[in-house]
């Protein structure tokens, strides 16, 4: 192999497998730092990584979840292919990965073998490598990937990415005051989400200790009730403005003093940042999930019985419920040692 190989990373999930990815993309830099990293990311998820000092190039991919857009697609792979990569990659290796891998053309093409999927799949890579299924976080599952290009698990599985420092001026006038804690009510699934009431209930508890919280949610129309009924229960709640662009929401978090919420997003976000998170959760396991290192905190409510295919919660109470607004205070308490 080249002593400075020209590598492409491909990741086409969701935001918080893609911030979960930058152990391994470090990993790579810090093999080969000679070389060149390109990363192939959808178009949306793009801005997370238009800071990170290890990367040589970000590849937005125009999609359209659900539907094919070759339109849209074929001209970015086709200055992919013009980039002649010694190696990719794909680190979700699902189909659209997989089809973009075999089209690019990369000498070595690296993803998974787990089944599923169309049925040629594992013919678009050339090197496929099994799960090691005693490896619980899933940042070490992606790291781990690498061992395809003879690169070794790392020691540092600690997600990171920056904010636009640009940006800092326009972040601080959105967050009010100093030492505030963000709270995000929202999740991708209802599922996921801790109770309204418990929110309600935080937000007195932690106001009486001297605590500076504010309010967010996703841009989603279920999303946005929520923050409607939360108002309801908490009416002198501070609730932050919709923030549309990805970068701008980035440097917000970046001057939270901790961020909390449920299993999304946002806490990997914030964790990326070098931001203190406590994070609640539910139905997806938090030693698989759940931010890496001492500044963040996981709390589990009851087992779960949800599958993957529920969206809602099915038990009669919320399994997210058994946590309590009393330990998350404890947890704040902690938090302002750092």
């Amino acid at each position: 192999m080249d002593s400075a190989p020209k590598i492409l990373a491909i990741q086409f999930k969701y935001f918080g497998d893609a911030v979960l990815m930058t152990p391994a993309l470090r990993a790579i830099h810090e093999r080969y730092p000679g070389g060149e990293l390109h990363l192939l990311v959808p178009e949306e998820i793009a801005p997370i990584f238009q800071h990170e000092p290890w990367l040589t190039r970000v590849w937005p991919m125009p999609r359209r979840r659900g539907t094919a857009s070759p339109g849209r697609t074929w001209p970015v792979i086709r200055k992919l292919r013009q980039e002649r990569f010694a190696q990719s990659v794909d680190f979700a290796s699902n189909d659209r990965g997989a089809i973009a891998s075999f089209l690019i053309g990369a000498k070595e093409r690296l993803g998974r073998n787990d089944g599923g999927g169309f049925w040629g799949r594992r013919f678009c890579y050339t090197n496929c490598v099994s799960r090691d299924e005693k490896l619980l976080h899933e940042s070490a599952q992606l790291a781990q990937l690498l061992s395809g290009l003879g690169i070794p698990l790392p020691g540092n599985l600690k997600a990171e990415i920056h904010a636009d420092p640009a940006l800092a001026g326009a972040a601080k006038k959105i967050l009010p005051g100093e030492g505030t804690v963000i709270c995000h009510v929202a999740s991708s699934q209802p599922k996921k989400e801790w109770p309204l009431g418990h929110w309600a209930r935080l937000h007195r508890l932690a106001r009486d200790a001297g605590h500076n919280l504010v309010f967010t949610t996703a841009r989603g129309e279920r999303e946005l009730s929520l923050m409607t009924e939360f108002k309801k229960l908490a009416p002198n709640a501070v609730i932050l403005p919709l923030i549309a662009e990805l970068p701008l929401l980035l440097a917000v978090l970046q001057q939270a003093k901790v961020f909390i919420s449920g299993d999304t997003g946002p806490l990997h976000f914030a964790a990326g940042l070098g931001v203190p998170t406590i994070s609640l959760f539910g139905p997806s396991s938090p030693a698989r999930w759940a931010p890496i290192g001492k500044r963040h905190q996981a709390l589990a409510g009851t087992a779960c019985p949800c599958d993957g295919n529920s969206a809602v919660c099915q038990r009669d109470v919320h399994c997210l419920a058994a946590i309590s607004p009393e330990q998350v205070v404890e947890c704040l308490k902690r938090n302002t040692r750092f």
